[in-house]
């Protein structure tokens, strides 16, 4: 068989990726699974197989005794390389109630739980203001909650970007009333009227459009042992790991990392990693 994937079309390149995912995690697959995943008939699951087959030879065989095909030894990602954090993020989209056990693509789900998330009521009219705003490159008047004051008030803001903190979702906006760029929680987002062309360039955010990189490395009051499974935890080389980071969100990214107070402050069992290049990124203000 001559397909290559460039040649395929998407629908069945899904499917052939959904059967090495099947492979690759569960070591088996049949026409059934891709019944019930696709709603294809028998002869379009049939084909499917055997247009794998032809493209990853090596990769399956047919087990008359258990009647599905199972994972060869010799068994070599052929469409995308197998990735744990995929896996990981099904799971966690079904613990959060995003996906549907049966919208998964895997067989069986081991038992599993995750910490809590608080549930951010983001109104569903809301965002979809503020990304039309965005794809139009308009401002638009928000009646927005902040904290720092007792009630609500109209502004008008110019989004241009949507962010994720790792615990709520944020609108990134110039403030015309504070004349600069800012975040804005799409949760305290009360109402929206009128919307007008915006009068600033996405482009004059240099918060949002620079990086830094934070290098990160273990405590250094672990235990030699001890650092070197904090490595293994962060993926670190030579000691140290590289995060690359918006500037506009690195406040966010130190405090979901834990490295937005004094390393002294706390046990190096619970800092576990310190911040090696905190003088170079000038982030004295941002902690203040």
């Amino acid at each position: 068989m001559e397909d290559s994937k460039a040649e395929l079309r998407w629908g069945v390149e899904q499917r052939l990726e959904f059967i090495e995912f099947r492979l690759f995690w569960e070591g088996r697959v049949n026409r059934s699974d891709l019944m019930d995943q696709f709603g294809v008939s028998v002869n379009q699951a049939s084909a499917d197989l055997n247009r794998y087959i032809g493209l990853a030879p090596d990769n399956m065989v047919y087990d008359k005794s258990a009647r599905t095909y199972v994972r060869t030894p010799d068994f070599k990602a052929h469409f995308s390389e197998p990735d744990a954090s995929k896996y990981l993020a099904q799971l966690r989209s079904v613990a959060d109630g995003i996906l549907d056990r049966e919208e998964t693509w895997i067989t069986e789900l081991p038992p599993f739980a995750s910490a809590p998330t608080p549930v951010r009521g983001v109104n569903p009219a809301t965002l979809r203001s503020v990304v039309g705003a965005i794809r139009r490159s308009e401002a638009i008047e928000v009646k927005y909650q902040s904290l720092s004051r007792p009630e609500p008030s109209w502004r008008w803001i110019a989004p241009h970007a949507i962010a994720f903190d790792g615990f709520r979702w944020h609108a990134r906006a110039f403030c015309e009333t504070d004349e600069r760029f800012k975040d804005f929680l799409l949760s305290r987002m009360l109402k929206i009227r009128g919307s007008r062309e915006a009068e600033v360039s996405p482009g004059d955010d240099h918060d949002w459009h620079s990086e830094v990189t934070l290098e990160v490395g273990p405590h250094p009051d672990l235990s030699e042992t001890q650092a070197k499974v904090i490595a293994l935890d962060y993926g670190m080389r030579g000691g140290k790991a590289k995060i690359k980071v918006r500037r506009a969100l690195l406040y966010y990214a130190l405090r979901r990392l834990g490295l937005d107070t004094d390393p002294g402050a706390r046990k190096a069992q619970d800092q576990q990693i310190v911040l090696l290049n905190r003088e170079q990124l000038a982030i004295s203000s941002l902690l203040d």
